[in-house]
């Protein structure tokens, strides 16, 4: 017995080596197509596809949902849909825009979505997006009430047919913008920074210890940046001053190619905080 079980243990170890070689072998030699001409494969996609529903799927089950009938979050979450989600996903006799056409892989029809998917597991996917498909986190971008506005329409989307969704389009006034309501600001959270300054795009001009990001930059590294005197040369560095760094950083210093990026006085707190461990010089 002893020995079968060794052989079956070599054998498993053999084919795992195997596997672990051709593996590597279609990624050194460049073998797999990664253009986004080229769709994946049918075992690809549905490994992505059955990927996505467990991940969402465990995510989603303790969300509490609320009240979604409300007619003013429908017609709101139509505004909110309309605004950010169209361009991709397009709508009943919508067309997403041309620069979403070439998207691999391509964004999913909302009208099926709402029908497939809960609404906690819609909410959780517009809130946290999705890796490796163009699909934002916009908990950045929109509070957890919008979300669950969108969601809230995305409900009434399945019936709705092109001409009842021209008709809501032509009655729903294009809004102002506005900036999106926060929540009293909290002290800043160096895990929350950590996780932000991703979704404010920061790893693509900046080498960020332990963070994954371009490998081409065009900023400073951050390693070490606890540790400096100044930031950009004009300000302490103090969590506060980085704060208003972080959120105007062409009114501190005109001419820098530190672009605004937007960045919320809550992620500016998270960021600050998570850089004030960054105390390691390269």
């Amino acid at each position: 017995m002893t020995s079968c079980k060794r052989v079956a243990a070599w054998t498993v170890i053999g084919l795992t080596t195997a596997a672990l070689l051709v593996a590597g072998s279609v990624i050194y030699f460049g073998w797999y197509d990664i253009s986004a001409t080229r769709p994946h494969t049918a075992a690809v996609n549905q490994l992505i596809e059955t990927t996505l529903a467990r991940s969402v799927s465990v995510r989603a089950k303790s969300i509490r949902v609320p009240d979604l009938n409300d007619p003013a979050d429908i017609r709101d979450g139509f505004g909110l849909f309309r605004a950010h989600c169209v361009q991709c996903h397009g709508a009943p006799g919508v067309a997403p825009e041309p620069y979403a056409l070439g998207l691999n892989p391509a964004p999913a029809s909302l009208v099926e979505s709402a029908h497939e998917r809960s609404a906690g597991e819609v909410f959780w996917l517009i809130r946290q997006g999705i890796k490796m498909t163009g699909m934002p986190a916009w908990q950045y971008r929109l509070t957890d009430g919008q979300i669950w506005d969108v969601v809230a329409f995305m409900r009434v989307l399945p019936t709705l047919s092109p001409t009842d969704y021209r008709q809501w389009d032509e009655r729903s006034p294009q809004p102002t913008p506005q900036a999106i309501p926060l929540d009293a600001p909290r002290i800043g959270n160096a895990m929350a920074g950590r996780q932000a300054l991703q979704q404010y795009m920061c790893v693509t001009c900046h080498v960020i210890p332990d963070v994954v990001g371009a490998s081409s930059h065009v900023g400073p590294s951050l390693a070490g940046i606890a540790i400096r005197p100044y930031i950009a040369g004009v300000l302490s560095n103090t969590p506060e001053n980085m704060r208003r760094w972080l959120m105007a950083p062409t009114t501190i210093k005109p001419g820098t190619a530190m672009p605004d990026l937007g960045i919320s006085e809550q992620d500016a707190r998270d960021i600050a905080a998570f850089l004030k461990t960054l105390s390691a010089p390269d």
